[in-house]
């Protein structure tokens, strides 16, 4: 991971609001719903919220019903980094920002194909930059 990871806690407070903190560098969920992204269809990228790194292209989004954004594949191999999470007594996978550290969610194996895959993500860990018109 890159030196956006060692930042300290008052680094990421100061450049984050209260919730994005809670969620991206406390491993938080934000409520099924309630995310700026859930609705999202405009054509372009989703960005960490932290260090900007680009995760995820609109055309892998997709509706899983489930409360939050969801996405079958990232842009590219080796922008998100996976973690056996323990938590809340399952087994989960967590998905982060590799460059960064950044809490993203989770990746479950009930996705679409291509691959088979749901990247389940919090809005508040992502920034949505929308393509731009080629005229």
């Amino acid at each position: 991971m890159s030196d956006h990871n060692l930042k300290d806690d008052d680094y990421w407070r100061s450049k984050l609001t209260d919730e994005e903190f809670r969620i991206c560098r406390e491993k938080g969920t934000e409520l099924p719903f309630s995310g700026k992204y859930v609705d999202t269809t405009e054509a372009g990228t989703y960005r960490c919220r932290c260090c900007n790194t680009p995760l995820f292209k609109s055309l892998a989004k997709f509706d899983a019903g489930c409360g939050w954004p969801s996405f079958f594949e990232p842009l590219e191999k080796g922008v998100i980094t996976e973690e056996v999470d323990t938590s809340l007594g399952m087994v989960r996978t967590e998905i982060m920002c590799e460059a960064c550290g950044c809490h993203l969610g989770h990746v479950f194996t009930d996705g679409p194909q291509p691959t088979g895959l749901r990247y389940c993500v919090n809005s508040a860990s992502i920034q949505f930059e929308e393509e731009q018109n080629k005229s």
